[in-house]
């Protein structure tokens, strides 16, 4: 197994978390049954829930999230069950019902929203369930743990990132469009905190001119091309755009390409997507953030195991939630910017494989890559 990329803030905290494989294994209740069932000496005890937010928004929920996770859950021979909510918040709280009646003692989610997120972990706090928030932080929801990545140093990165890009165009005062992710997603907050921080210094210098800033409602991709090109409409002269994720980047590069704008105009994005570092490697898009999702995998089964066996795992941290004020204990993990010439790191961790990046036409631009 290749190692890692990424430095991991929680290395020494994940080791304490149980993430050691215990003897035999059990399964995913909504899927396979994974090998024999364990001893009552060696099995851990409990059952463990995760609800996954889409798989619209990025790929990442059924192509990466639930693999790690489901291999974790395996490897440790606990009892688990991972549902998709599809975008729908009343089928977000159905699905955490059914779990905690079908007697989860450990529920992870990714909120939709901080409201329908608070209401289930409320709920499964009621009734004895330890909680998780994996990935994004619920806002007044008091979740026992949040494991994700440091999300502001995830929008400095694209905001360094496009001023790179920039640079390498010699752009003289560009209009900088900005395409946030969902303004009831607490992430999007954050990335937007973090590359506004290094964008804003750069307006008020008049170093860059401030365009039109709108978020997508629920990271929408379909929704995101229509407002780009509204963007384009009125402000033609966009000289760059800051796009909070690959999907959101790869609408907009669309809407570029029927204006002939494609590879002029400097795109960002995050989650190294297949997509997205296909677009790298055609010119289209200048970067992407990967953020090593089996690590953030890995860590939250490892909190979810101890949990599930009546431990109260120590983590390396914590974040301030800004609606209650009170602090949540956090495991924060170290995102990447991946450019061309660093696209053959994502393939090397085995994030995503070169059968899969380098198709068709991309063959050749991998090799020149190095992707190997």
């Amino acid at each position: 197994m290749r190692k890692g990329i990424l430095s991991i803030a929680a290395a020494g905290a994940a080791l304490s978390l149980g993430l050691t494989a215990c003897g035999g294994e059990s399964g995913d209740t909504t899927t396979a049954q994974a090998g024999d069932t364990p001893s009552a000496s060696s099995a851990p005890s409990g059952k463990i829930g995760v609800i996954l937010p889409d798989s619209k928004s990025s790929a990442r929920w059924e192509t990466a999230d639930r693999k790690y996770l489901e291999e974790a859950f395996k490897a440790a021979g606990v009892a688990y069950e991972i549902q998709n909510a599809q975008g729908d918040k009343n089928s977000f709280q159905t699905i955490a019902e059914q779990m905690i009646t079908g007697g989860v003692n450990v529920l992870a989610i990714v909120n939709l929203d901080s409201g329908t997120g608070k209401a289930v972990l409320d709920k499964a706090k009621s009734q004895g369930v330890a909680t998780i928030d994996y990935d994004r932080l619920t806002l007044g929801g008091n979740a026992d743990y949040y494991v994700s990545f440091d999300n502001t140093a995830v929008g400095k990165l694209q905001g360094e990132g496009l001023a790179k890009c920039l640079t390498d165009k010699k752009a003289d005062k560009p209009i900088i469009a900005e395409l946030n992710g969902s303004p009831t997603d607490n992430n999007a907050t954050l990335f937007k905190e973090g590359y506004d921080g290094v964008l804003k210094p750069k307006y008020d210098a008049g170093e860059y001119v401030k365009g039109p800033d709108q978020s997508v409602p629920d990271w929408d991709n379909t929704q995101a091309g229509t407002i780009f090109e509204q963007m384009l409409t009125s402000t033609p002269k966009i000289a760059g755009v800051l796009a909070a994720n690959d999907g959101l980047g790869n609408a907009a590069i669309s809407v570029l390409k029927k204006n002939k704008l494609n590879g002029k105009v400097p795109v960002t994005g995050q989650d190294a997507t297949v997509q997205g570092l296909q677009n790298i490697l055609a010119g289209d898009q200048c970067m992407t953030v990967y953020k090593a999702v089996k690590q953030e995998a890995d860590a939250t089964a490892g909190l979810a195991i101890a949990l599930a066996q009546g431990q109260k795992p120590a983590a390396n941290g914590s974040v301030k939630d800004t609606e209650t004020g009170k602090d949540v204990a956090a495991v924060l993990l170290t995102p990447k910017a991946i450019y061309f010439d660093n696209v053959k790191d994502v393939v090397a961790d085995g994030y995503v494989s070169k059968d899969e990046l380098c198709t068709g036409d991309f063959a050749d631009k991998c090799a020149e890559a190095g992707v190997s």
